[in-house]
């Protein structure tokens, strides 16, 4: 399934109604988020609502290939970073244009194991990326902003 805004859902033929009850789940069950495109900047969205997510229980895993640390974690530079010996990702929220979503969904792909959800942030959709995850049997999340969704459901 993938749940996108209700004009995104009317104009592609996607879900709108439902689609609270769904995101209630997937944020429920997440209990560990890879952000990629996390930053340190503390005004960029990309690390107020890493932080929001890390305030609210979730263990946040910032991917950033400029960075070493943020939130005072170790920073991946990329998904294929995760060793062996790390938890596995429940959720990858990604913080990046659409034109760089491809090569995303490439490492995503090569996840052992996947990841049960995929999120886009708002502004961001890319229905052949969302096409893939989903034929490997991941949920996507497009041009949808993953902290005003918790705030809302179960904030």
């Amino acid at each position: 399934m993938t749940i996108e805004t209700a004009e995104d859902a009317e104009t592609r033929g996607g879900a709108a109604s439902g689609d609270d009850e769904r995101l209630r789940a997937l944020l429920s069950q997440a209990r560990i988020i890879a952000v990629v495109g996390a930053k340190d900047d503390e005004s960029a969205d990309a690390h107020r609502i890493p932080r929001y997510l890390q305030q609210h229980g979730y263990r946040v895993v910032p991917v950033n290939p400029k960075r070493k640390r943020i939130l005072g974690e170790r920073v991946l530079r990329s998904l294929a970073d995760l060793g062996p010996d790390d938890p596995p990702v429940d959720l990858v929220n990604l913080f990046r244009a659409p034109d760089h979503i491809p090569a995303h969904v490439d490492e995503i792909l090569a996840m052992n194991p996947l990841p049960r959800t995929v999120w886009m942030q708002l502004g961001i959709v890319h229905g052949a990326a969302a096409a893939r995850l989903r034929a490997a049997g991941i949920e996507v999340v497009q041009d949808r902003c993953i902290m005003v969704d918790h705030r809302r459901l179960l904030g």
